[in-house]
């Protein structure tokens, strides 16, 4: 019913704007008709969109065409209300510098796995020291489990990929202070 009515609308419109051009051409015939919709009937017409609960429309005829749509948010949960506690603020531990971190990279496209099973500690935690043999993660790729090996010695500092995320082809996943 509600695609009946804003049809109807729009048509009603369009009779208006053609009576409109009708009008204005018989008085004054060389002067062009303006045949866009005023701000009232822009106005009127999303009122009427929203009326009916749709997420777009659209309206055309030979002058002109307008579109209306608009975006639906996911619902967010609200605050509980009985608890009056104010914000904690988060402070992030001082972290190594950026640049002196050798950042260790997907070589393949996949998925990242820190354990060689779901039952099985992480090959390597931040903090863990690693030399250049040792394995750091799986990252699977058309079923087949490719071992990735730290490449340098040092600490892992940063880990920057969750465990069964899928990886890019270069992405970094560990930070490795020499």
């Amino acid at each position: 019913m509600g695609d009946i009515s804003a049809s109807a609308k729009a048509k009603e419109n369009e009779k208006k704007s053609e009576t409109k051009t009708s009008r204005n051409s018989s008085k004054k015939p060389d002067k062009p008709v303006d045949p866009s919709f005023n701000m009232a009937e822009i106005r009127e017409l999303a009122e009427l969109v929203n009326e009916h609960g749709f997420t777009d429309f659209e309206f055309e005829n030979e002058n002109i065409r307008v579109r209306l749509s608009k975006m639906t948010a996911a619902p967010t949960a609200l605050p509980n209300t009985a608890d009056v506690s104010p914000p904690a603020t988060l402070t992030a531990p001082p972290a190594a510098p950026v640049e002196d971190l050798f950042k260790i990279t997907s070589p393949i496209v996949g998925t990242f796995y820190r354990s060689a099973g779901p039952d099985k500690e992480p090959y390597v935690k931040e903090g863990t020291q690693v030399s250049t043999e040792t394995v750091v993660c799986i990252v699977e790729a058309m079923k087949l489990m490719n071992e990735i090996q730290a490449e340098v010695s040092g600490e892992v500092v940063e880990i920057y990929v969750e465990n069964g995320q899928p990886v890019e082809y270069g992405q970094p996943l560990f930070g490795i202070r020499k």
